[in-house]
């Protein structure tokens, strides 16, 4: 038995150390955000945060994540109310598909939490690891921009005395 911490809940996996977190997350949580596109790190439709690290949950071992807290799309927001990069995608009519897109996201969530104002060339470097099939890649960066903008105004008026 493992015990994993996911969108903030505690919860213990019975699987193979092994097993990796992208398994867990879709067979045994039903956590179906994060899509298996290659299975060999090389497509970033998997990814989910380890912290606030953007990882291909593909590649990762169940084991090496104990005390590590894991986030996945569906910790981020729900349809009833997302969150601010999520609501920038819809906004901006980011995906065609969509198959890629909970991946996107969870890579830009990483970038935004480190960088809350990167540069044009800072989001296009970052989101390289992460491939669009359908060609949506300006959508998805005038969405990353409209998160970063939306954050920062909620920052700014978060700080305003009341």
């Amino acid at each position: 038995m493992i015990r994993l911490t996911v969108n903030g809940h505690n919860v213990d996996v019975d699987a193979d150390p092994a097993t990796p977190l992208l398994y867990v997350l879709r067979d045994d949580l039903k956590l179906n955000g994060a899509k298996f596109g290659c299975g060999l790190g090389q497509c970033g439709a998997c990814t989910v945060l380890i912290g606030k690290e953007a990882v291909l949950s593909c590649i990762v071992p169940i084991a090496v994540l104990t005390g590590r807290p894991v986030t996945t799309i569906e910790g981020l927001g729900n349809a009833d109310k997302p969150g601010a990069l999520q609501r920038a995608f819809i906004d901006e009519q980011a995906a065609q598909c969509g198959y890629c897109i909970a991946g996107m996201i969870m890579r830009a969530q990483a970038l935004l939490a480190k960088n809350p104002t990167p540069t044009n060339d800072e989001v296009r470097r970052h989101m390289m690891p992460n491939l669009c099939r359908c060609g949506t890649h300006m959508r998805i960066l005038r969405a990353i921009e409209r998160a970063a903008a939306a954050m920062k105004s909620a920052r700014i008026d978060s700080a305003k005395p009341a």
